[in-house]
């Protein structure tokens, strides 16, 4: 069975919702190691070149461009050893159609842009947001930037801080004294950790845990309701 195909079955029968992860980063290295090693911990992702710099010039790109793909939900992925990848510069996750394409794995995982609105709140999609800080100044304001942005949406997505830890802790402490304290509680930061990758990787699947209870628990006290329970 193909895997992307395992994976959907993996959800539906443990009654999972769907999960997008952006990753704001630097290099584009850094996807493709988030990617592994969420691989490791037993995800299958659809790695989504949103900025153009992942798959360039590979076997992803199509005579067909991904919004006709998207339409005809056949999408031109590239097999790779933690999932598919996936080429679609410009791709914004609230693209009619892809919460199709989400079903079939267990993530999809963004290489997102801080220069650019890469990221909208999604209704009943599980969000996480990796930022990538850097000890420069212009790296902690865009962060900063996009932090102050969810916080006034009142964004319900986890958040997750790697980079230079000396920074991460300065956002962080940026945040306590100017944010509010209920959404600085889904700030985190991996960024001390030798393996900041596999940090990551490891808390998204405590929070899936959770997040799966969470989501059974909600969808059987509506059924309850429905049936006079």
């Amino acid at each position: 069975m193909p895997a992307d195909q395992a994976a959907g079955l993996r959800r539906r029968s443990a009654r999972q919702p769907l999960r997008c992860i952006h990753g704001f980063f630097h290099s584009p290295g850094s996807t493709i190691r988030l990617a592994q090693a969420l691989h490791r911990r037993g995800w299958t992702s659809l790695l989504i070149d949103s900025r153009g710099r992942l798959f360039a010039g590979s076997a992803t790109q199509s005579l067909f461009d991904w919004r006709q793909q998207l339409a005809r939900q056949q999408l031109h992925t590239q097999a790779m050893p933690h999932g598919d990848g996936w080429h679609a510069p410009g791709l914004m996750a609230n693209e009619p159609g892809l919460r199709a394409i989400a079903q079939r794995y267990d993530c999809l995982l963004f290489d997102a842009s801080l220069g650019a609105p890469d990221w909208l709140p999604l209704p009943d999609m599980a969000q996480t947001l990796i930022l990538e800080v850097n000890a420069g100044q212009a790296s902690m304001q865009q962060a900063y930037a996009l932090l102050k942005t969810l916080s006034h949406l009142e964004s319900r997505a986890g958040i997750g801080l790697l980079g230079d830890a000396a920074a991460c802790d300065r956002l962080q402490a940026a945040c306590r004294q100017y944010l509010e304290p209920a959404f600085v509680e889904a700030v985190h930061s991996v960024a001390h950790e030798d393996d900041a990758f596999a940090a990551l990787a490891v808390r998204m699947a405590d929070e899936e845990t959770r997040l799966t209870a969470r989501y059974i628990t909600g969808t059987t006290g509506n059924m309850a309701l429905k049936h006079g329970g």
